[in-house]
């Protein structure tokens, strides 16, 4: 009796860990770029490490960098995990490198009203999307489209998918709905939830690069959800364009700020540190350093108009300067690779009411008459304190000085302060008349 208890025990062990193999379930909701790179090559990792049966993307992407997306797609064609990427929710799109990332997996879905499509590529700056503007452009594209159609055809051979019609969505930028997907077996399912879709692969045969095949048993199977860590948040937060922008003037103008102030300290660390992260972002973004030269020529433009008398010109042409560059900063045709409208006015014009204002009313503050030391006395009153005669004292600013007259003066009698002299600090005053006098009187 012992024994069959025992044996039965080992059955429901085995049983229930064959069951609890669970399936890894991460996020992707946005663009394709190096954190999402990361997010996904460590995802996979970890599923191998622990013993995950399957890796489900759960994909909403408008595109992004071609070098991102083969850095992906080699990443799943050499896991030891099966992946499935899940287009979802609804409202969802898997466009531009989407459409790669889709056909590389070992499963593909989507969710009802979502997309798929538009895959045309861009020469000169690795996104996805556009069209060519020269005659060396439409060269150099024609051959990075000939080389994205042979990898996805491979990927579609690969997956048993619609090779012609991924053609298809790279040459002509086709797109379609997940109905019209699961039709033209671009796709494999169609499903709402991604609970139906584990049922629906429940007991499926997936065949890995590798040669190894996998069944999967994930009716069951408990989903673990892996969103990217607060390090990957804000580095894909740092690579919105909008952002790196702000980050890069904010750190040109905090260093330029702590120049004309020695000593103000804050403005030097925020803007140093703007500056680095600004710097980070734009190593993850397609940048056209045309753009950036324009920015800083922008700023030396308006540094120039608050020592050269140029009657705005130089205003005018950094403004100029300024909103070219911003706008050549990303070099990409997407909207979700530039810098929005709305964020250019804002920094164009707070740019220009900081060098016109800022800094031109510290200029003028260091022009201005001194207030303090004996310069800072000229033209002050002061009242006799010790007679002038034609030497006393008088007091200024509740300080008592040693001082001068030509003509007498008694005590507690006005005078105003002329010159001064440095060797003996003497000052150089004047009876002061409080009220004019008339001629004739």
């Amino acid at each position: 009796m012992k024994k069959f208890f025992f044996f039965f025990f080992w059955c429901l062990l085995i049983t229930t860990n064959l069951v609890a193999q669970p399936v890894h379930r991460i996020i992707l909701d946005g663009v394709i770029n190096p954190v999402a790179t990361e997010y996904i090559q460590k995802s996979i990792q970890r599923a191998e490490e622990n013993g995950a049966q399957l890796l489900v993307i759960e994909l909403d992407t408008p595109g992004g960098l071609m070098e991102s997306m083969h850095q992906i797609v080699k990443a799943i064609q050499a896991s030891h995990v099966p992946v499935a990427v899940y287009v979802a929710p609804s409202g969802a799109r898997a466009a531009s490198a989407g459409v790669f990332v889709t056909y590389a997996a070992h499963i593909a879905a989507m969710a009802p009203s979502t997309n798929i499509g538009s895959a045309h590529p861009v020469f000169g700056s690795s996104p996805m999307g556009g069209q060519p503007d020269s005659t060396m452009s439409k060269t150099m594209l024609e051959k990075v489209t000939n080389d994205a159609v042979a990898k996805i055809k491979s990927l579609a051979a690969k997956r048993g998918r619609n090779g012609q019609w991924a053609e298809k969505a790279i040459r002509e930028s086709a797109n379609i709905t997940a109905e019209e997907a699961v039709r033209l077996h671009v796709v494999d399912y169609l499903v709402p939830t991604l609970d139906s879709l584990l049922k629906v692969i429940d007991g499926k045969a997936v065949e890995l690069d590798n040669g190894q095949k996998v069944v999967l048993h994930t009716a069951q199977a408990p989903i673990i959800t892996f969103r990217m860590n607060w390090r990957q948040r804000i580095l894909d937060t740092l690579s919105n364009p909008n952002i790196a922008y702000i980050l890069l003037m904010l750190g040109i103008y905090g260093l330029l700020f702590e120049l004309y102030n020695p000593g103000s300290i804050l403005p030097g660390v925020v803007g140093g540190i703007c500056l680095i992260l600004g710097l980070y972002a734009l190593q993850t973004l397609p940048v056209n350093y045309a753009g950036v030269l324009l920015i800083l020529f922008a700023v030396i433009l308006f540094l120039l108009e608050i020592k050269i008398p140029s009657y705005g010109l130089l205003t005018i042409g950094g403004v100029i300067a300024l909103i070219m560059g911003s706008v050549m900063l990303f070099d990409s045709p997407l909207p979700f690779l530039r810098v929005s409208w709305q964020v250019i006015t804002f920094v164009v014009i707070l740019s220009v009411l900081f060098f016109v204002f800022a800094i031109g009313m510290a200029v003028k503050t260091h022009r201005k008459k001194p207030t303090t030391g004996l310069v800072g006395l000229i033209g002050e009153i002061g009242e006799v304190f010790n007679p002038l005669r034609p030497e006393g004292t008088i007091k200024v600013h509740g300080e008592f000085w040693r001082a001068v007259c030509d003509v007498p003066c008694k005590k507690g009698q006005k005078v105003r302060v002329i010159g001064y002299d440095k060797q003996t600090l003497t000052l150089k005053v004047v009876p002061y008349q409080t009220e004019p006098q008339e001629n004739g009187k």
